[in-house]
């Protein structure tokens, strides 16, 4: 339905000038879901210069509409309006860049382009269809270049003779599902002058990136960064999202992502909001002042469409191929997991960000490493004093009850990937045990124990899909359809908070956005049921039909399965 233009009629020259700055839209929907807790449902909200005026029915909003130029859009009149969601936890040219490479990941690979790609099931079909993207020539920089490799689900890590099957002349490295790891090649190690007695893998973000930066370089050439930021947006549209943040700013190359991420997300026109935090060990130097003053400076650069706020460290290492740091009693098979920061080193490193009031947040994924993690948080809490500090741990992939507690106690905040559940819990039972693999990601825990709580996906570990999220936290399906440690189970009010509000909150923008309230950024996800009315099996199913940002619509397009 067209917007509709409604005029200031003549009266008093006192009541034509009120309301200062541009003409009003007014939205209306069958339902808005505000998450506001003292005013939760409405019918219309109040839109001008991207911000939100007022909300409530048409009639609650004549204080602001009457002797006003405005106008209204009933394009939403039979559908619901959320908050804009928000995805916490994010990498915005990494996602991008896996989405185009070769594909070997174990779950189907969903495209902002096209249909999903389908996932591979076996060792065998990998090594199948790396090959067939050699003999097609899919290259990056002379190299073939893969993501998604999972060795958890399809039988342990890959190593240099299981890729010499798939070329003895073409350089082959595979980029693993959780972007935490690389297998070469024996042609990908002669190419970089690497010893060729090498098993092949670089085992941890350390040893990763020192072969995968090189080999994505090509990716960013030229207009190569700009496009797959563009791309980054189309895959978080896809769910709704209309602000993401990125976790590593800086991971590919301080002086490009300086440059490229605000020229993608400052334009006016660019349906999404960013918030980018610091890599620490990008930034940091020998002379923390120094790093500490460049992230500083960035602040001041921050707008309404691109935040710079924040510090990330990194405890241990990844969830997925179980190279996080698990503590007693361990993994099935007795191996340890990788420290990506020794615990000895967590403190001092993150003490000087802390005294000078940054907002950190800590990737940490094992029981022992939110161990080592709240035992630094506590170390600097005694040495320098702070409020309101947010600190945050992201994934928070096993825990115990105590550790929740602690957290509360500490002051400190959760954002939670939901698909260690879904997607991963009970491929994890062989290595973790079942009572600790379906009791992964405790949100329930979190929610009893008062930890403002987030969750987000960290594309491409999960699909940049909110409302699937939501479901995740609600029902704790498995791949098998059983329900997975079913007390950890939140309620959908709750775990709707978890990609809005309690989202915004993680990231320090909750005055800005995350509810719909007057004064906030006027971002919108529009779908066609409330996930409040719909079965809790079917909230990720709700079809979504647009994203608002600043009162401008950007409809979706839906491809094909």
């Amino acid at each position: 339905m067209a917007a509709k233009d409604f005029s200031a009629q003549a009266g008093s020259p006192g009541r034509a000038q009120r309301g200062a700055g541009g003409e009003i839209t007014v939205f209306l929907a069958r339902k808005i879901i505000t998450m506001d807790p003292g005013w939760p449902i409405a019918s219309a909200v109040a839109v001008r210069d991207g911000r939100i005026v007022s909300v409530g029915s048409l009639d609650e909003l004549k204080p602001w509409l009457s002797g006003a130029r405005y106008r209204i859009d009933d394009r939403f009149a039979d559908s619901v309006l959320m908050p804009g969601f928000i995805d916490p936890h994010q990498h915005l040219i990494l996602a991008a860049m896996t989405a185009r490479l070769p594909n070997v990941a174990y779950y189907d690979t969903p495209r902002p382009d096209g249909p999903p790609l389908r996932g591979v099931k076996t060792r065998e079909e990998v090594i199948a269809r790396l090959r067939e993207y050699a003999a097609r020539g899919e290259l990056t920089g002379g190299i073939l270049l893969a993501w998604g490799y999972d060795a958890t689900a399809v039988g342990g890590h890959l190593g240099r003779t299981d890729l010499d099957q798939v070329s003895q002349t073409i350089p082959v490295l595979v980029w693993d599902a959780s972007v935490h790891h690389a297998y070469a090649n024996s042609a990908f190690l002669t190419n970089r002058g690497i010893d060729a007695a090498s098993s092949g893998q670089f085992l941890g973000t350390n040893a990763a990136y020192r072969v995968l930066l090189p080999a994505m370089a090509p990716m960013l050439e030229g207009d190569g960064a700009i496009d797959l930021l563009r791309c980054g947006i189309g895959i978080y549209r896809i769910g709704g999202i209309t602000m993401v943040a990125e976790l590593a700013f800086g991971a590919t190359g301080i002086a490009l992502e300086e440059v490229v991420v605000p020229a993608v997300y400052n334009d006016p026109a660019a349906p999404m909001r960013a918030v980018a935090v610091a890599m620490a060990s990008v930034y940091g130097d020998e002379k923390h002042e120094r790093a500490i003053e460049h992230v500083l400076a960035l602040r001041a650069r921050s707008t309404d469409k691109l935040a710079y706020n924040g510090v990330k460290f990194f405890s241990d290492d990844a969830f997925l191929a179980f190279t996080m740091r698990v503590g007693a009693p361990g993994y099935v098979d007795g191996h340890e997991g990788i420290w990506l920061t020794e615990p000895a080193e967590l403190y001092d490193r993150m003490l000087p960000w802390w005294r000078a009031g940054f907002h950190i947040h800590v990737h940490s994924n094992g029981e022992e490493s939110q161990d080592v993690v709240l035992a630094a948080l506590a170390r600097m809490l005694e040495t320098y004093p702070r409020f309101d500090h947010r600190f945050t741990f992201e994934h928070y992939g096993l825990s115990r009850p105590a550790q929740a507690r602690r957290l509360k106690a500490l002051g400190a905040a959760a954002s939670v990937n939901p698909s260690y559940v879904h997607r991963r819990a009970e491929l994890s039972e062989a290595g973790l045990g079942v009572d600790r693999a379906r009791l992964s990601a405790r949100l329930g825990t979190l929610v009893r124990e008062g930890v403002p709580t987030a969750l987000h996906t960290d594309t491409p570990v999960a699909p940049a899909l909110p409302l699937t999220s939501v479901w995740t936290a609600v029902n704790r399906f498995g791949q098998s359809g059983g329900v997975l440690g079913p007390e950890e189970r939140v309620t959908v009010e709750q775990a709707l908070r978890m990609i809005t509000i309690d989202a915004a909150y993680v990231l320090g923008v909750d005055h800005l956005a995350g509810s719909i309230e007057p004064g906030k950024f006027a971002d919108f996800t529009v779908l066609e049921h409330s996930p409040l009315d719909v079965a809790p099996s079917e909230i990720k199913d709700i079809p979504i039909h647009a994203t608002v940002v600043a009162g401008n619509v950007f409809p979706l397009t839906k491809h094909s399965e």
